[in-house]
């Protein structure tokens, strides 16, 4: 299965979140992280002013969802990155976990020329989601249909979801106009 580590800066809000997971949860890809973007993440969101209860209900969650998703045994790798220098972190737990990918918002902090002898690619969170959205269409819509309906509140239907994720602060422009595209006309 495609393996695919998602950055902090995906995981930390909750909507693409729950987006990047819910599709991984139809086993369209393997989602990883590792022990330090799950640690960047805690630190995120609690400098964000959320309670440490749900911050750490929110971490759990996913470890126990995805228990073969958290990497470790990578830091001996750190120093021999050529990336930037805050996200070594990221490629190191990427090459050590065999990831195909790195998801992340911080594209420019990942040159070609630092992928290159790794065989790992970098994608932002829109192009990774039409990625999926291509390969597995109606995976990616019953995943979506599943996430909604698992809400309380906004956003309850498939097309607020795909609004809100279409708004700058989520990133993902081209993946929401395609969803609408493709699902408004029943071809899922």
């Amino acid at each position: 299965m495609f393996r695919a580590v998602l950055d902090t800066c995906v995981l930390f809000k909750p909507l693409l979140c729950d987006t990047l997971l819910s599709i991984a949860e139809e086993g369209v890809y393997q989602p990883l992280w590792s022990v330090d973007i799950m640690e960047e993440l805690r630190r995120n969101l609690l400098a964000y002013g959320l309670a440490e209860a749900p911050v750490e209900r929110r971490v759990g969650e996913m470890m126990e969802h995805f228990p073969g998703s958290t990497l470790d045994g990578y830091q001996q790798l750190i120093p021999a990155m050529t990336n930037h220098l805050k996200d070594r972190h990221v490629l190191a737990a990427a090459v050590h976990g065999s990831a195909e990918l790195v998801v992340t918002e911080n594209v420019r902090d990942f040159p070609r020329h630092a992928l290159k002898p790794h065989d790992i690619d970098v994608s932002n969170q829109d192009e990774f989601l039409l990625d999926q959205l291509d390969l597995a269409p109606r995976r990616v819509h019953c995943a979506l249909t599943r996430q909604t309906s698992r809400y309380r509140r906004a956003p309850r239907t498939v097309d607020d979801l795909l609004i809100a994720l279409g708004r700058a602060g989520h990133g993902c422009p081209g993946f929401a106009r395609r969803c609408h595209a493709l699902f408004a006309g029943g071809a899922t």
